[in-house]
């Protein structure tokens, strides 16, 4: 655990000695727009086990799939628990919160997902957002968005449920240790590990997929699998031209892996799906190369407005990787940015093969939104 938390081996004393001691805190596992993998998630892990954080380190006294009470019984066990330890207790938030027509796309015992949220966050010590449904909006959230998706932070920052100390531990799912790391260090430390821009555990996502990827070195040589079967693919080659996000992604999947450090979905031959980012849902085909849209650009009829609608396709599949999904927030005017990108001369963007017609439709939509 010190290993994974990033602690110096001066800490292991102090760490085991601070969890063999550590007063177990109330745990409310909220369960709203889901699918129950960060459950599953949950159970997968080894250091520590499910059964050690349930039993020994933690009290989790509410959770959908893993309480043996249900309807009325676990209800009041989650209330009797709000009650006897409020300002104490953590809470844990796993899937998007619906808010159009008031919340009545998700419900549980009668009541929408909001209003038992704003009722346990008023109470929590902190809350952890677990899986990109509760730190994005994940899938629920995807275009058209119908539900109106929302995640714990948007309704911390709109008001709508209490601000309290927030950690998001993204991904579909996360992996497991760092659900059980970050509980574990909350436990030691009485407070998160240190947090990026994201309010992500940086032991955990400072470094990205392809940072620390296996297959780092065929990216390096430049030999990538060009189709899922082709010989580069057997072989171990990179996947970047299959749609690998990984550049772009930051986990630490390539280090802790899943099922005891058994494999990640690289290492089985998939791409990675930048799925612990943002939006990573509505961001482009997952099998479409970050720099590379030859194969599906068709050549333009010169209606301006065609032209621009090509432009926003671009933008959307090339630049919200890294860029705001909103592009009218760029500060440079639209013909440096097109011009940056003909010249090469910013080094991370040499891999992106437009043609020049390409980058002049992409100028044409920029102008359009400034």
């Amino acid at each position: 655990m010190a290993s994974l938390l990033a602690l110096p081996v001066s800490v292991i004393p102090v760490l085991s000695e601070k969890l063999r001691h550590a007063t177990r805190p109330s745990v409310i596992w909220l369960s709203f727009q889901e699918c129950t993998g960060c459950t599953e998630s949950l159970t997968r892990s080894h250091t520590p086990g499910i059964e050690d954080l349930m039993f020994d380190y933690i009290s989790l006294d509410y959770h959908h799939t893993l309480q043996a009470a249900s309807g009325e019984a676990a209800e009041m066990a989650r209330l009797d628990v709000m009650k006897k330890f409020y300002g104490q207790y953590l809470l844990i938030v796993d899937g998007s919160v619906p808010v159009a027509e008031g919340g009545v796309y998700s419900t549980i015992a009668g009541r929408t997902n909001l209003d038992i949220l704003q009722e346990c966050s008023a109470g929590a010590a902190a809350v952890m957002a677990i899986g990109s449904c509760a730190a994005y909006g994940g899938l629920p959230a995807a275009k058209p968005d119908p539900t109106g998706a929302k995640s714990v932070g948007q309704l911390m920052e709109r008001g709508l449920i209490s601000k309290k100390m927030l950690i998001n531990i993204p991904g579909c799912p996360p992996l497991p240790v760092a659900i059980s790391g970050v509980l574990a260090h909350y436990l030691v430390f009485d407070r998160f590990p240190e947090l990026d821009d994201q309010k992500r555990p940086v032991n955990f996502y400072a470094n990205t997929v392809h940072e620390r990827c296996p297959r780092y070195h065929f990216y390096q040589d430049e030999k990538f699998a060009e189709s899922f079967d082709d010989e580069g693919a057997r072989k171990g080659w990179c996947l970047y031209k299959l749609g690998c996000k990984g550049p772009v992604t930051h986990n630490a999947c390539a280090v802790h892996k899943w099922n005891k450090g058994t494999s990640f979905p690289v290492e089985a031959g998939h791409p990675c799906l930048g799925c612990s980012e943002p939006d990573f849902w509505d961001k482009g085909s997952f099998y479409q190369s970050l720099d590379n849209l030859e194969t599906s650009f068709q050549p333009l009829n010169e209606t301006p407005g065609k032209a621009i609608e090509e432009g926003r396709k671009l933008y959307e599949d090339n630049c919200v990787y890294c860029h705001s999904s909103n592009a009218s927030e760029f500060e440079i005017e639209a013909e440096k940015i097109s011009g940056l990108l003909r010249d090469g001369s910013i080094r991370s963007h040499r891999r992106l093969d437009l043609s020049g017609d390409q980058l002049t439709t992409l100028e044409k939509y920029l102008k359009s939104i400034k």
